[in-house]
């Protein structure tokens, strides 16, 4: 996991999607778009907040302190990447 301070770019609306490891079968999901600190063209994530991070709302501009887990899957022949917060943090 990666410690990071970020700017919020975008911040999505909170949904809901089935989960079976939620003990009442949803989770809260909202997708960030976060960018590394030093100019217009830093490194830019789309990040996934599940659960009570997810209910949290984030202005574009703010600054965050995130740990990001970065993990890949395979789905049907083609890999993909994944990026998902595990803690944010106002600053």
């Amino acid at each position: 996991m990666n410690e990071m301070i970020l700017r919020v770019v975008k911040c999505g609306e909170c949904f809901t999607v089935k989960s079976e490891k939620s003990d009442d079968g949803v989770l809260n999901k909202r997708t960030l778009v976060l960018q590394e600190l030093g100019g217009k063209y830093a490194n830019c994530y789309v990040v996934n907040a599940l659960g009570n991070l997810a209910s949290i709302q984030f202005d574009e501009g703010e600054i965050v302190i995130a740990t990001l887990r970065f993990q890949s899957r395979e789905y049907n022949g083609q890999m993909f990447m994944d990026v998902v917060a595990t803690e944010l943090i106002k600053h």
